[in-house]
């Protein structure tokens, strides 16, 4: 699938160069308090396909952070249910590889998340039980808006 870019617009990276950079940045402070967070967000294209982008974003507690972004396209999407079920299988699928590296390495403590782009306001509060219990299902945790702001500031602002 589609590399990555920094938040800086740096050359294209790996999703194990992803996680190489969240190691360095981590180390780099280690008594710091880290959350690691991941969302998706799309957006219907004209003929019906979807542009999705999912974020990974290293948040040092109290200390700024970085992100890391990627941009593909994806077939037709006839509901919203569909896309927003999409969403979350993306960011599932990338958050058991991404938390998998993770654990190699020796690092500091650090919070797992996925953020959906879904929430209790507008036409996909439909989905909410159905995509939370999925993501919890397989022992995620997971925040919807407002505080899912991996997929709903970061991902949102390159879709």
């Amino acid at each position: 699938m589609t590399e990555f870019l920094n938040g800086s617009n740096g050359a294209p990276l790996t999703v194990d160069q992803v996680v190489a950079e969240i190691g360095a940045f981590m180390r780099a402070a280690p008594e710091r308090r880290y959350k690691v967070t991941l969302g998706t967000d799309s957006e219907l294209l004209a003929d019906k396909d979807a542009d999705f982008v999912t974020a990974i974003v290293v948040h040092r507690v109290g200390n700024g952070g970085r992100y890391y972004w990627r941009r593909f396209e994806l077939g037709k999407f006839h509901t919203l249910r569909d896309r927003m079920i999409r969403e979350a299988l993306i960011s599932l699928e990338l958050a058991r590889k991404v938390l998998l590296e993770l654990k190699k390495e020796p690092l500091p403590d650090f919070e797992f998340e996925i953020h959906a782009d879904i929430g209790e306001q507008g036409p996909t509060r439909a989905v909410i039980q159905e995509i939370v219990g999925m993501i919890r299902a397989n022992n995620f945790e997971v925040r919807i808006k407002p505080f899912s702001y991996a997929a709903t500031n970061v991902a949102d602002r390159h879709v």
